[in-house]
């Protein structure tokens, strides 16, 4: 029972991505499960107020034209009934069993193409800018962007949760309700590499957006709470479009760049019945401080009971 007068964190219902969507281009409420049921619901709507070539409707349904059909395909896959984790690795690549490392292509070039050109805009305006994090100089939070709602919130809530949910039962993949993205870059006379860390997360998605470039591979090595984590590190190649899975806890760095810029985005998937346990940066239970929006993903409220990762 929840203690009287106890602060609660606010939640949304799950039809956020899928139900009273409302299109300001038409002026239209719609209801989205995929391109077949939105063209039979409101097809003809849509064509009398001026949605009517094909490119209309692929703007119109977005997804198409942003992400990959692979990760489409894997999402699908695993949010079908009698969905399981061998079944996925068929629609993924396994870059390490033992790490427990995969790789997807997550966006379309022309999506890429597009961030990139708008992160570069961003870049030279005088707006007001943060970094992305306590380890990067370089680099765009996607809330500053105005693509935090629109681009991540879906993004982690249809298409990785229920993946990470396969891939990672124990380290919270099914219990995803909060992320911290943002996008990193590396350049001559910025930064060109990063040391090795862990993440403030459970889980990682890090996304090679370009351009073109050399060097810069990621590396790993075990769990940051294992002796000789980094013994053997296995050094992973970046491909633009194609976005890396992987720990939170997970030894990882960036090898220096050689030549041209590398943009990554980077997202922090985070699961508060996991970390309301057990803080991942201080090793202890969470002291608590009041914070904005997502804050690190902590929550006040008691945690349903799941595993944290074991060390193997």
């Amino acid at each position: 029972m929840a203690t009287a007068g106890a602060p609660r964190g606010f939640c949304r219902c799950a039809c956020f991505c899928s139900e009273n969507l409302y299109v300001a281009r038409y002026g239209l409420h719609v209801r989205f499960r995929g391109e077949q049921q939105l063209r039979r619901d409101y097809g003809p709507i849509l064509r009398s107020r001026g949605c009517v070539s094909p490119k209309d409707f692929q703007q119109l349904v977005g997804e198409d034209e942003a992400l990959a059909p692979e990760f489409l395909a894997a999402a699908e896959y695993s949010r079908s009934p009698g969905a399981d984790f061998e079944g996925l690795l068929q629609r993924l690549e396994t870059v390490s069993g033992e790490k427990r490392i995969y790789r997807v292509p997550v966006f379309t070039a022309a999506f890429c193409q597009a961030l990139l050109e708008e992160l570069e805009h961003f870049e030279q305006s005088d707006m007001p800018k943060g970094r992305p994090n306590t380890m990067n100089n370089y680099g765009v939070l996607l809330h500053e962007l105005g693509l935090d709602e629109p681009l991540v919130t879906p993004l982690r809530e249809r298409f990785l949760q229920p993946l990470m949910a396969l891939l990672y039962p124990d380290c919270g993949g099914g219990w995803l309700d909060s992320h911290r993205a943002f996008v990193v870059k590396y350049a001559p006379g910025q930064d060109r590499e990063l040391g090795c860390h862990y993440d403030n997360a459970e889980l990682t998605l890090n996304v090679a957006l370009g351009k073109a470039f050399t060097g810069g591979a990621l590396y790993f090595g075990g769990l940051f709470q294992a002796p000789s984590a980094l013994t053997r590190p296995l050094e992973v190649e970046h491909m633009v479009g194609q976005g890396i899975l992987h720990r939170g806890g997970q030894l990882h760095g960036a090898r220096p760049l050689g030549t041209g810029e590398r943009w990554n985005l980077v997202v922090w998937l985070r699961a508060s019945a996991v970390r309301n346990r057990l803080c991942p940066m201080c090793c202890r239970k969470p002291d608590l401080v009041d914070d904005e929006g997502f804050g690190d993903g902590f929550t006040r409220e008691e945690p349903t009971t799941v595993d944290v990762c074991a060390l193997t």
